[in-house]
């Protein structure tokens, strides 16, 4: 262990077996993830591995085919099916990696020269014990799942920035999977912890599972997160920006921009907004659709908008049910037309309110 020691502080590459280097990452990612200052643990929450409720336990590393330590470029990689793991969350990749820097030491004036453990030398004392690192960049490289206990993540590449509390997954296939929720994306999965906030990027989709399943698409998806008492992290609200589609029940909704409430089953759409139900299609520029009645109301603009002019009308093509025209012109009557369930705003069917 000494000349292990020695020949990195010259700065050479070491290379350890899996079941030694394993042991002494571990000790290395606790003492760097586990910062004294408060405001510095909260930063480390994001990642279940480096903080949140498992802060007091170990990091358990394992890789089959070894870890190694570059002292130059202050990184440990663990290779082959690597594995990190504290308490209840997991992070599993072809190789991960673990940026670490000199951890800021306190004025000499005040501060008393740190001791070393059982009275040990200098150089015999390894340098992952000596708590003055810091853990600031994780990254997961190849076959990359993150697992919590009420959430699991898929990609191909994952960062991990351990001040800003930042999670980006790229990749194909990416996908986050709750016991709620399906998300996924083309372009990237990205966490903020600190504002609570998901965001899929390129073709985002977010599916909520049940006996009459919801979803909504769009070029960004922007979800936030809430935490009731006692109850696992939950998707509340749904910001969607560019091409949105809606789907509940039978009823198909587009438009430029959204906001979906997963709590009440209310969603608002504007811009080029259109309702479609089998072949009927109303056109709009606002509308309010209420997933769980499957009632929908359009209107030519926002309530709150200020027009100048005379306002836009809504515009519908409503295409009458073939046996209902067969039947009114076996009576000798007209044919009506069909509305299919979204209705203009003014007419007396029921609707969900803005």
């Amino acid at each position: 262990m000494r000349r292990v020691v020695r020949a990195a502080r010259r700065g050479a590459n070491v290379k350890f077996t899996p079941r030694y280097a394993a042991a002494l990452l571990a000790i290395a990612l606790m003492l760097a993830a586990a910062p004294a200052d408060p405001l510095a643990q909260a930063q480390t929450n994001a990642l279940g591995l480096a903080g949140g409720d498992n802060s007091n336990k170990p990091v358990n590393i394992q890789a089959d085919n070894g870890i190694e330590w570059q002292q130059n470029n202050k990184v440990y990689i663990a290779r082959g099916n690597a594995k990190a793991t504290r308490g209840d969350n997991s992070v599993t990749a072809d190789t991960l990696y673990a940026y670490y820097r000199d951890a800021p030491q306190p004025a000499a004036s005040t501060a008393a020269a740190p001791a070393l453990r059982n009275n040990q030398p200098a150089d015999a004392q390894s340098p992952f014990d000596n708590g003055s690192t810091q853990v600031y960049r994780i990254e997961a490289d190849g076959h990359v799942v993150f697992a919590t206990p009420t959430q699991t993540a898929y990609g191909d590449h994952a960062v991990y920035d351990v001040d800003q509390s930042v999670l980006v997954v790229t990749g194909k296939n990416l996908k986050i999977v709750t016991p709620q929720d399906v998300v996924t994306a083309r372009d990237s999965l990205e966490w903020y912890d600190q504002k609570q906030i998901g965001v899929a990027r390129g073709d985002a989709v977010a599916v909520r599972q049940g006996p009459e399943q919801k979803s909504i698409r769009a070029d960004v998806l922007t979800a936030e997160v809430t935490k009731p008492a006692n109850q696992p992290s939950k998707i509340s609200k749904v910001d969607a920006q560019g091409h949105v589609l809606l789907i509940s029940q039978d009823q198909i909704a587009r438009g430029d921009s959204g906001v979906y409430n997963l709590d009440t089953g209310i969603a608002t759409l504007s811009g080029h907004v259109t309702l479609t139900r089998g072949e009927n299609e109303l056109r709009g520029q606002y509308a309010v659709v209420d997933t769980n009645t499957n009632v929908a109301r359009l209107l030519a603009a926002p309530p709150s908008a200020r027009l100048a002019g005379a306002p836009p009308r809504v515009s519908g093509l409503l295409i009458p049910r073939q046996q209902d025209e067969d039947a009114m012109r076996g009576a000798g009557k007209p044919a009506p037309a069909q509305s299919g369930g979204a209705t203009p705003a003014g007419n007396a069917a029921p609707s969900a309110k803005p």
